[in-house]
């Protein structure tokens, strides 16, 4: 039998060691859940520490991220070749794996960036579903695993906590288990400085199987793991904790969350828990009661491994884990860019994207689309079928009014692979998903985040749901893509873009108001150039009118009437801005040209001088919108085709 009480010690003494080695760090998370972790660990959890992408692995996710060198003690002591020793000594060190809070790197067993609190729940909430849509496809002999998070007091008063709670009671994710970090001990001090709420007593309400121990007693947390696993339900345990757990001077106090060590604990804390050994040296035995417990993980991949040799969807299973798009994927594009130009009738993109998303549940089945409670103005779901606790089949999740969870869902379902998630909400929901979708774009994830009422063309809803601020915000995001396509064309080529991209995500704009359909044009899928001339890009012009959504038909009906004066105006649309930096010069000044520009959009002007000039003029918002008519609000703020007239004129000298 392992002496789990040793593992807990060898993480515990090279989390102190690395925190000391490093100057900083928060060692309350280690020292406090050691014996929760070593026992997960040794009794309970399924990995292949020498395959740590084998798909059929528990996820183990540190949702209370700044105590990362637990996971990064557990990582070294279970033998994944990436965390060496050498890389505890390097924490928090620039280009370390063991990074101050955990950064996704799944080849070193990091399953996920968990960034703020909270986050790293909601995430492995993502996770639990994709397992359990995956296992609904492919069938318990391919997919059949748990996840894990470590939880800690914060998590649960992030108000997305609650969210998670009550959303995977709901769904009845019976392979998710939390392991509570009940310390009593935020940053501040007791708990009782902010939260007097019975915690438990939330996951019970919310149909969560809760059990109660010590966090320190290692055959009590076995007994609780092992019913964990056996219930149908998700499941707390919370686990009562000492914080600091071995430093005589810290333990229980709010100084064990992070004040600085020093050699004088690392003396106590060796002499207080027997622990004659040096630093970073952990005992050949204890090395060998970790090997042990690793074993068993290989031998089941092993016996796995088999299976899926002998699966019938053994190749589809694999297509799905990798990401690679199926060999159709040529003839969907060319289907989907076809249809888009079927019909001249105006219509709003988010109707067109609606097009699209129901087409890839058959074509690209594997999309699994999460909408906060907007199934009928978004049109997104169509002929799919819902994802519920009685069916797993469906490939649409009702996350009810949840934008932050939705997010995090997002992320976590994009990270655990084998699905590629759709986010759908309105556009002024993104500021409670912004902290996911960051997240999403710091770790280059493939997901989708579709957004519908794009812009003052929400109407009479007013200036709380016009989302006049937020393309600016998103567009200075590193490694997010932002489309505002202007039509159905260049919605279905957007969404083309979006679904080959698989270092990053993606951000759609599309409108509740109609969309002119200004191109039917389908040989090439001009969105993948970011901005192109509407028309014959070397022709001689006057002026340059620059729009994206549905304000390129506003452009070209400007276009039309200011070539009755004899001005020649060229029309660029401008869906990404993103892909349009990253071509060429010689393309980008042929397609902004020389003349006088005008960017018309109906939103903020930050950033557009980007593409404009001294002299070069903006047509769009300068503060939030009102409550009217979406048509006399276009005209109320310029946003009109006259307004452009008249402008492009006086710009010209007229």
């Amino acid at each position: 039998m392992p002496d789990i009480q040793s593992m807990a010690h060898a993480i515990r003494f090279l989390a102190l060691d690395s925190i000391l080695n490093a100057g900083e760090g928060h060692q309350g998370v280690p020292l406090g859940m050691a014996e929760i972790a070593a026992t997960l660990y040794a009794r309970h959890l399924k990995v292949d520490p020498d395959d740590p992408l084998w798909p059929d692995r528990d996820r183990v996710v540190l949702s209370n991220g700044h105590g990362s060198m637990l996971l990064y003690a557990l990582l070294h002591l279970s033998g994944y070749s990436h965390v060496g020793i050498d890389a505890l000594r390097s924490f928090r060190q620039l280009g370390s794996v063991c990074a101050g809070h955990p950064e996704i790197e799944q080849d070193a067993g990091i399953e996920i960036t968990t960034g703020l609190l909270g986050q790293g729940i909601a995430c492995a909430v993502g996770m639990a579903v994709a397992e359990a849509r995956l296992a609904a496809e492919f069938g318990t002999e391919l997919v059949d695993h748990r996840t894990w998070a470590f939880v800690g007091d914060g998590c649960l008063q992030e108000g997305m906590g609650q969210e998670a709670i009550s959303l995977a009671g709901h769904l009845q994710l019976g392979k998710l288990t939390f392991l509570w970090d009940d310390n009593h001990i935020t940053d501040d001090g007791d708990t009782a400085l902010s939260i007097s709420e019975d915690v438990p007593a939330r996951f019970r309400a919310a149909n969560w199987h809760v059990q109660e121990v010590d966090g320190h007693d290692i055959s009590a947390l076995d007994e609780a793991m092992a019913a964990a696993t056996n219930d149908p339900r998700p499941s707390l345990i919370a686990c009562r904790t000492v914080i600091a757990r071995g430093i005589p001077r810290l333990e229980g106090q709010r100084g064990g969350h992070s004040a600085p060590l020093t050699p004088e604990d690392s003396a106590a804390m060796r002499a207080a828990l027997g622990w004659g050994h040096p630093a970073f040296d952990v005992p050949a035995p204890i090395r060998a009661d970790w090997s042990a417990a690793m074993a068993q993980g290989a031998a089941r991949h092993a016996s796995w491994q088999d299976r899926l040799a002998n699966h019938p969807k053994a190749e589809r299973f694999r297509r799905w884990q990798s990401g690679i798009l199926p060999g159709i994927w040529a003839t969907t594009e060319a289907r989907l860019a076809s249809h888009a130009a079927g019909s001249t009738t105006p219509r709003a993109t988010i109707q067109s994207s609606g097009d699209v998303c129901d087409a890839l549940a058959t074509d690209l089945p594997e999309t699994l689309v999460l909408c906060a409670d907007l199934e009928a103005p978004t049109n997104h779901k169509r002929s799919r079928t819902a994802f519920t606790s009685c069916d797993r089949s469906g490939s649409y999740v009702h996350c009810g009014v949840r934008e932050h969870l939705m997010g995090a869902m997002t992320c976590g379902i994009a990270a655990h692979g084998g699905l590629r998630p759709i986010n759908v909400t309105y556009l002024a929901f993104a500021d409670y998903e912004r902290a996911a979708m960051r997240m999403a774009a710091l770790m280059g994830l493939p997901a989708l985040f579709v957004f519908s009422h794009d812009s003052i063309g929400v109407g009479s809803n007013g200036p709380t749901h016009q989302p006049v601020e937020i393309l600016a915000s998103f567009r200075a995001m590193p490694n997010m893509r932002v489309f505002r396509p202007s039509g159905a064309v260049e919605t279905a080529e957007a969404w083309q873009i979006a679904m080959e991209r698989r270092d990053g995500p993606s951000l759609l704009a599309l409108s509740k108001q109609p969309a002119a359909q200004v191109r039917l044009n389908v040989a090439e899928n001009l969105t993948r150039r970011g901005a192109y001339v509407l028309g014959d890009r070397n022709a001689a012009r006057d002026l340059t009118l620059i729009a994206t959504g549905t304000e390129v038909g506003l452009a070209v009906e400007a276009q039309q009437r200011l070539a009755q004066m004899g001005h020649h105006a060229a029309v660029v649309s401008m869906p990404c801005w993103e892909l349009f930096a990253e071509q060429e010069e010689r393309y980008q000044r042929q397609v902004l040209g020389k003349a006088p520009r005008i960017a018309i959009e109906a939103a903020m002007r930050f950033g557009w001088d980007r593409w404009l000039r001294p002299g070069d003029r903006f047509i769009g918002m300068d503060g939030f919108g009102a409550s009217a008519s979406a048509e006399v609000l276009y005209d109320h703020f310029g946003l009109s085709v006259s307004n452009i007239v008249k402008i492009a004129r006086s710009l010209l000298g007229h």
